[in-house]
């Protein structure tokens, strides 16, 4: 009872610091998704803004009989597979090396992050430009000067060397962020380790994948969560660089949706898409918990 009585006097101390964020979060994202769901399962009507009727999971057994979302689908998880790997990866050895001290790594740190926060639709646009069909394109100049093509490649023609220019495109634009990331949890290392390695003549390699590796798991689970959701939220880069095509082979999820609710104004649809996408991510968000837990 006394703890009971705790509670409530903290509740009642905290609610006036708390309310008026919590009214932000209902009104901006409780109620919307509650909103998404009830479209799911309604037919909606965009010219009246009104549910013609209850229509219970038919969006759902459509989406699941639907070829382009399986297309999609399977090239969101082809696009979260290849690219978080590699920019971890990177962004990790990117990281080490600027932690090391190496001479200049203001200007290198500047140099890596400068990518994230370019617009994403000017960078479509030049990717889209780099790998153009024809000697126009410069990944098709360079390759042809160089002797590995004998003829130009219609790299936006084809679904998997189309996302050969959007894959690089992502994993160009977040390597960045990663480095970030890892330098800010390189700087809860402790240097007597690395000191303590050194003496014993171990090289920079093995400081990095006996030290700095294990040290900073909990932090790669952190940025692989995050790139996971990164990865389920791709678009912008599909639809400036190739709008899904051709014949709809480079879809995501998300670029589906959208043409699902704004091209085809089936909101309803479109509104069931969202919910696969929130089950989704939500399921690698318990994940994430999960193996926060385990570290614990």
């Amino acid at each position: 009872m006394t703890r009971l009585r705790t509670g409530l006097r903290q509740w009642k101390t905290a609610l006036p610091f708390i309310l008026p964020g919590l009214i932000l979060v209902i009104l901006f994202s409780v109620y919307p998704i509650f909103q998404n769901a009830r479209m799911s399962i309604t037919n909606f009507n965009v010219l009246t803004q009104k549910s013609q009727g209850f229509v219970g999971f038919t969006n759902y057994v459509r989406a699941a009989s639907d070829p382009v979302v399986v297309t999609a689908t399977v090239n969101t998880i082809v696009y979260a597979l290849v690219c978080i790997p590699i920019e971890m990866l990177l962004g990790l050895f990117i990281a080490a090396l600027l932690h090391s001290g190496v001479r200049g790594n203001l200007v290198y740190r500047a140099l890596c992050y400068l990518p994230v926060i370019t617009s994403w639709v000017i960078v479509s646009l030049i990717f889209r430009y780099l790998f153009s069909s024809g000697q126009g394109g410069l990944v098709n100049y360079l390759l042809g000067g160089l002797g590995l093509i004998s003829a130009p490649v219609a790299w936006l023609s084809h679904r998997w060397t189309a996302f050969v220019a959007i894959w690089s495109l992502e994993i160009w634009k977040s390597i960045g962020w990663v480095m970030v990331i890892y330098l800010a949890g390189l700087q809860g290392v402790p240097k007597a380790l690395y000191e303590a390695a050194r003496i014993d003549g171990s090289g920079w390699f093995n400081r990095l994948r006996f030290i700095t590796v294990p040290l900073l798991r909990p932090v790669t689970v952190y940025i692989l969560v995050n790139r996971v959701i990164g990865a389920f939220s791709a678009f912008i880069s599909i639809y400036m660089i190739t709008d899904g095509g051709p014949m709809n082979r480079t879809e995501v999820l998300l670029s589906y949706m959208y043409k699902a609710g704004f091209q085809y104004f089936e909101f309803s649809y479109a509104s069931t898409l969202s919910m696969i996408m929130a089950v989704l991510i939500l399921m690698f968000s318990g994940t994430h918990r999960l193996l926060i837990k385990e570290e614990k």
